[in-house]
């Protein structure tokens, strides 16, 4: 029991803090893209790279919750 406990409470810190992150990576963003269009083949690629790095601490929170 106490390990699905810690594997729950990993699944949802590990995922809760990268979603939020990815929100923000996301609504900055769009608002660059709002003031200066132009700027979208910059703007984009750095995000979604942003966006990778934030998603890659969500699937080791996943791993290291399968592994306890």
């Amino acid at each position: 029991m106490d390990i699905s406990i810690s594997g729950g409470l990993i699944i949802a810190i590990g995922g809760m803090f990268p979603a939020l992150a990815i929100g923000f990576i996301g609504s900055k963003a769009m608002e660059a893209l709002g003031r200066n269009p132009e700027a979208s083949g910059r703007i984009l690629p750095a995000m979604l790279l942003a966006m990778a790095f934030a998603e890659a601490i969500a699937i080791y929170s996943l791993i290291l919750a399968f592994t306890k």
